[in-house]
């Protein structure tokens, strides 16, 4: 009997601490510092971590070293097709002329083979970023807590602290907030005043979001406010994480875009829509160009609605680069308004390799890591200008984003992530080199498709 009593009582404690010291001050937007100071803490351990890692390197040489980031592992030429091969073909002790077919024109193409295995600058975009030092966390652990004791005991108390008080609470925080979601939603939506059911829409959405956020323990910088997408217009932003909803999310509302699920997730866009106009796809319809931008394009023509949130890689690409945005977000017309978002990889890593983690081994991850750390920043406006297509102006958009963020700016397209290479690269090389051996004209520069047709 007293055993449930206490337990009753630290349940009680429990939750009274989490609802006073963390769902209220989340729920209107306040901050009491604990997290802030919960960062602070967390930075001058690291820094302690990474100094006696480095003084055990020094006294001990044996030791595991990381391994170092990949930085330019090729020198590569940059003359043409035609300029590369005449190079090899002057070596040769027999003249060939230029309508010939040389054997070495071979190695030509096993170069840019190899370059392309070695540095794969496209499929490196789709593994976790590499750390320049450790950050306690047993997953990018090198065998570095073995270096002393005091490290061994500050990494254990960290699994501690991680695993058995951090992850129940974020856990509970994160089931509270999507219930809140779930029954807020569903009850606004039987509302029929539009200002008075959109003001409490709008209020239940940010609540919920910013309940999640706290369940991630998220330090989130704004920065550039008087950017924020406005109603009527379109949001768009580079893609790291699912994640990613909520850290906007958090400072605002916007009307979703992707495909109706089911289970779960079913229920959870079936109670968002009653109260706010979001945009759900059947998977019939997704196929359907013409279908998904009429439907896009209606939202955004009603200047009363939310702005649109879209993420035109389609993919998550791990917080290092920014990749071909897709210019379907481009032709629905109005108003873009970029935003780039970067996170701080020494807290956790927000990358979602959706290859290799399913989405709950993936929110495990993320609850048990130390803390998202992320810096937005909210671009000025953007419109198509005069004579330009939809595609030059999301490249426009693209480097603005990858530039701000201090992204790489890449012109891959992210669905290589699971895609092969269209056919129509792989001929246009060899449209080239048939081209210059029946004696036309070889064209002076290559497209950038070289590098993906020779992997």
């Amino acid at each position: 009997m007293e055993n449930s009593l206490k337990q009753r009582r630290g349940l009680q404690v429990w939750f009274s601490v989490m609802i006073g010291l963390i769902m209220i001050p989340a729920m209107f937007g306040l901050s009491l510092g604990v997290t802030s100071v919960y960062i602070q803490i967390l930075v001058k351990i690291l820094e302690w971590s990474t100094l006696r890692i480095q003084r055990g390197h020094r006294d001990r040489p044996t030791l595991p070293v990381p391994a170092p980031l990949p930085n330019g592992l090729i020198q590569r030429e940059g003359g043409s097709m035609e300029h590369e091969m005449g190079e090899l073909r002057r070596y040769r002790t027999q003249s060939i002329s230029r309508g010939e077919f040389a054997l070495s024109d071979s190695f030509y193409f096993y170069r840019k083979g190899l370059e392309s295995i070695v540095d794969d600058q496209v499929t490196q975009r789709f593994s976790s970023e590499e750390l320049v030092s450790w950050n306690l966390l047993t997953r990018t652990n090198h065998n570095f807590h073995y270096i002393s004791l005091r490290l061994t005991v500050i990494w254990g108390l960290g699994v501690i602290i991680r695993y058995c008080v951090l992850f129940p609470l974020r856990i509970t925080l994160a089931i509270i907030g999507l219930s809140w979601l779930v029954i807020g939603t569903s009850l606004v939506g039987f509302l029929p005043n539009r200002r008075v059911k959109n003001w409490l829409s709008e209020l239940v959405h940010l609540m919920c979001y910013r309940i999640c956020a706290r369940g991630l323990s998220a330090t989130i910088q704004y920065h550039n406010k008087n950017n924020k997408p406005q109603k009527g217009g379109i949001c768009v932003a580079n893609h790291t994480s699912p994640i990613d909803i909520v850290i906007l999310a958090n400072d605002g509302c916007y009307a979703m875009v992707g495909q109706s699920h089911s289970g779960l997730m079913g229920v959870i866009q079936r109670s968002m829509v009653r109260s706010c106009p979001h945009v759900w796809f059947e998977r019939s319809e997704m196929r359907d160009r013409h279908a998904v931008t009429s439907r896009l394009r209606a939202h955004v023509a009603a200047k009363s609605n939310l702005p649109i949130l879209i993420f035109p890689e389609g993919t998550c690409i791990n917080n290092t680069s920014v990749m071909m945005f897709k210019k379907g977000s481009f032709e629905i017309g109005g108003t873009i308004y970029p935003v780039a978002i970067k996170y701080d990889p020494r807290f956790g890593d927000a990358f979602w390799n959706s290859a290799k983690y399913n989405m709950v081994s993936y929110l495990l991850r993320m609850m048990t890591s130390w803390a998202i750390v992320v810096n937005v920043w909210y671009l000025p406006p953007m419109t198509r200008q005069e004579g330009e297509d939809a595609t030059k102006f999301a490249n426009r958009v693209k480097s603005a984003i990858a530039h701000q963020g201090g992204l790489l700016d890449m012109a891959w397209d992210g669905s290589l992530k699971r895609d092969k290479v269209k056919e129509e690269f792989k001929e246009h090389q060899q449209k080239m080199y048939s081209s210059m051996v029946v004696g036309k004209k070889a064209r002076t520069s290559q497209e950038p498709h070289t590098e993906s047709t020779k992997r």
